[in-house]
């Protein structure tokens, strides 16, 4: 995982884009479920995981999503930051995230 996270998050990366052919979403009540089309496997985005799967939106950076994210939640960048890489790199190995 921190290998996936090295290469994925490199300095000056662009945006973070939602593999959208590769899974299918819906919103229940107050919950994202994800199912990845090819592998079969949902994930279930609760809380701030469904707020960062929103806040993806392609158009943001890995630094303006936690910038936006930290301002919403009103704590620092840098607290946030390891939370948000760390569900950021299990999207990119659950294959729904990519960077452009």
């Amino acid at each position: 995982t921190d290998q996936v996270l090295q290469n994925f998050f490199m300095p000056g990366m662009t945006v973070l884009t939602k593999l959208t052919g590769g899974f299918s979403e819906t919103t229940v009540d107050d919950e994202v479920v994800v199912m990845h089309l090819a592998s079969g496997d949902f994930f279930s985005l609760k809380d701030s995981a469904k707020t960062i799967w929103e806040h993806i939106d392609g158009a943001r950076s890995r630094e303006s999503l936690i910038a936006d994210l930290a301002r919403d939640y009103d704590l620092p960048a840098d607290q946030i930051a390891p939370d948000v890489d760390d569900f950021l790199g299990r999207l990119c190995e659950a294959g729904l995230l990519a960077r452009s």
